[in-house]
């Protein structure tokens, strides 16, 4: 099997969602996610700018400009939707009303710190946006990114240079080329595509337990 596209890992993270889970798709990658979701499993998302029961992202064509995601992309809106305002949409965050966030990030650490809102690089410009609220009040934060930057240094570190969003806040890293719970123990991958687990394990510093490879 080859390493994952972007829609391919969207369909991978959308696969262990839970049915009737109140769930926040950050900006960016995270929000394809919402194309993949068994309308059936009663999963029910949520934009920080004040809405419940978003769908997909969805074409200029066909949008509506009043509804948009976090990200000012058009989506729709599935039935029984309801709309808020922004401090009870961050009052749900904040008071642990959601059972899951995907995020994506710029680093993850082996004890499941998240930096994700800024490189720390003079010229970046800062967006933390809801991240730290969500990363605080969700009751599980998961990561969606690419295990390797453009450079090739990994992703996933035994400690973050960057400046930090939350403290061992994530519990699942998605990535394209292999998926990974932090649990208290350490780091274990879940399955693996398109590379080996002696790659793996020789481009990565961090520990982890390969057993079920």
């Amino acid at each position: 099997m080859t390493a994952l596209d972007k829609e391919a890992l969207a369909r991978r993270v959308a696969s262990d969602i839970p049915a009737g889970a109140y769930v926040n798709l950050g900006i960016g990658q995270p929000t394809a996610i919402a194309r993949f979701l068994d309308p059936a499993s009663g999963v029910v998302l949520h934009t920080e700018n004040g809405m419940l029961g978003m769908g997909e992202v969805v074409p200029d064509a066909e949008a509506d400009q009043d509804l948009t995601n976090a990200g000012k992309q058009p989506v729709s809106e599935l039935p029984g939707a309801a709309y808020f305002h922004h401090a009870d949409s961050f009052a749900m965050m904040r008071g642990g009303h959601l059972d899951v966030c995907v995020m994506g990030a710029f680093q993850v650490s082996a004890g499941g710190d998240l930096a994700n809102w800024h490189t720390g690089a003079p010229d970046a410009i800062p967006a933390v946006g809801g991240a730290m609220d969500l990363a605080a009040g969700a009751k599980e934060v998961w990561v969606m990114m690419t295990l390797f930057a453009k450079d090739g240094t990994p992703k996933l570190v035994p400690a973050c240079t960057y400046p930090l969003t939350g403290k061992a806040c994530v519990t699942r890293v998605y990535t394209d080329v292999a998926t990974f719970l932090i649990e208290p123990s350490g780091v274990r991958v879940v399955d693996t595509f398109g590379i080996s687990a002696d790659e793996l394990t020789s481009r990565i510093e961090v520990p982890l337990d390969i057993r079920v490879l």
